[in-house]
């Protein structure tokens, strides 16, 4: 395949499914760059048992099947506020030539991914959901909004000359996707979809706002949040990009995308914040068949327009701060573009995983210690939370005296409609964190306060 088509375009995303849905809703969903897909089967995606694999259920939707895409893009020029004083002048690489990404045509891409239900978006906003360990990276500065501007060629001349466009080939595959440039010596944010195909031995190259490129390696990645660093070689100078905190990110205010879009670098696109914490559990399944992990996240959505290859660019507030990496897209059915409906990796958890990443440690990731499933309402139809299985011996859950049928109803005071909300949420937080359920036991309403456990890298382990 060319470099604009996604190196998982052979890998057709299958959509989940409500309790009483055919498995295949037809349709045909079209994909930017892929991930993995939440199993059917009713299990407990934050119960990590290095022995037993990822164990996220499907959760039953009534929402479109997400596709990935994400992305933004660039903007001309336009009067400077005081918030953006011109970037610096685009240091001069070492590396003459470039990996020419962008063709001629639309090329239509085949593959999706879902999303479902409205879930918890504070449990990815509390502050301790920032990382507060030194990296020497734009991880360490996230910067708080002021909304001061709303002149978008301001935004995208502040953002361009971090958002890099990441070229791919490996296992007989390539493709394109899009990077958040966060130290001047090139440390890149990116999502694992887009430089997966390279994880074994394969070529990634990273082509710079001013025309040069240069060759780059993966630093580590997280498949169970989908995000990726690489680093850019022999390079130095660069324009790292400034991460803002997405628990003050509200429906309704504007924000900026920016990537590739099919190849097209530096596009810029302009949207609002449409809705907070949608759980999103993209992929074809290929993690559960592997035994690997499969990909949850709690996402921004918007209505920015983000194509294949906009995955792993940035999503940024009207300060040009970096509020979130946009994965994936919803096309409808209708095509493999835009309909307005993108979502994005809040920045607070890819800067906790990436932290963890630049430090040289194993991803950890928070879990209760239980299998869930989704829980309905009489009609059998309408979710209603997440129904609890089976309680790990010794586990956080346990601890908190979680019993087998309790269905949690909401985290700390926010509503969870499904198994894949609760998953989505859980993954938002660190272990350690102290997080309050509301379950309904017996029919009737209570509290349980929950210390989450640490997975203890078990997760990240089997991706390998």
């Amino acid at each position: 395949m060319t470099d604009q088509r996604d190196p998982y375009a052979d890998r057709p995303y299958v959509p989940p499914t409500s309790p009483q849905q055919p498995t295949d809703a037809g349709g045909g969903w079209p994909f930017a760059e892929p991930r993995a897909q939440v199993d059917a089967s009713d299990s407990d995606t934050y119960m990590y048992d290095a022995s037993m694999g990822d164990h996220e259920p499907t959760v039953a939707v009534n929402e479109p099947t997400v596709a990935f895409g994400g992305g933004s893009g660039s903007g001309g020029g336009g009067p400077v506020p005081p918030a953006f004083a011109p970037a610096p002048a685009p240091r001069k690489k070492r590396r003459a030539g470039r990996l020419v990404a962008a063709v001629t045509g639309i090329v239509l891409l085949s593959g999706a991914s879902a999303a479902g239900g409205a879930a918890i978006y504070d449990a990815m906003n509390d502050d301790s959901s920032v990382s507060t360990t030194t990296t020497g990276t734009s991880l360490d500065r996230p910067a708080s909004s002021t909304q001061s501007t709303n002149d978008i060629s301001a935004v995208a001349e502040a953002v361009l000359p971090s958002a890099v466009v990441i070229n791919v080939a490996g296992g007989g595959e390539s493709g394109t996707g899009t990077g958040i440039v966060i130290s001047d010596d090139g440390n890149i944010l990116t999502n694992n979809h887009v430089i997966e195909a390279a994880a074994d031995g394969g070529t990634i190259t990273v082509a710079f706002n001013d025309g040069t490129n240069a060759r780059a390696e993966i630093v580590g990645r997280d498949v169970a949040t989908d995000v990726a660093v690489i680093k850019a070689q022999d390079v130095d100078g660069l324009t790292a990009a400034t991460l803002g905190n997405s628990r003050e990110v509200q429906v309704g205010q504007t924000v900026v995308a920016i990537g590739s879009p099919f190849g097209l670098e530096s596009t810029v696109t302009q949207g609002i914040v449409s809705a907070l914490n949608r759980p999103v559990s993209p992929g074809d399944g290929s993690g559960l068949e592997q035994g690997g992990p499969t990909t949850t996240f709690p996402a921004i959505q918007t209505d920015a327009a983000i194509n294949p290859g906009n995955s792993g660019g940035p999503l940024v507030d009207l300060d040009g701060h970096v509020i979130g990496i946009n994965s994936a897209i919803n096309t409808g059915g209708s095509g493999n573009g835009s309909v307005g409906l993108g979502f994005a990796i809040p920045i607070n958890l890819a800067n906790n995983v990436a932290t963890q990443i630049l430090n040289g440690k194993t991803v950890e990731h928070a879990r209760i210690g239980v299998e869930v499933s989704s829980a309905t309402s009489e009609d059998k139809i309408t979710t209603i939370g997440a129904e609890i299985g089976e309680v790990t011996m010794g586990g956080a859950g346990e601890k908190a005296g979680l019993k087998s049928g309790d269905i949690v109803t909401k985290v700390d005071g926010n509503p969870i409609s499904s198994n894949s909300a609760l998953v989505a949420t859980i993954r938002g937080y660190k272990p350690g964190d102290e997080v309050t359920l509301t379950i309904l036991r017996n029919g009737k309403a209570q509290e349980v306060e929950v210390k989450l456990d640490s997975d203890n890298g078990a997760t990240a382990r089997t991706q390998d």
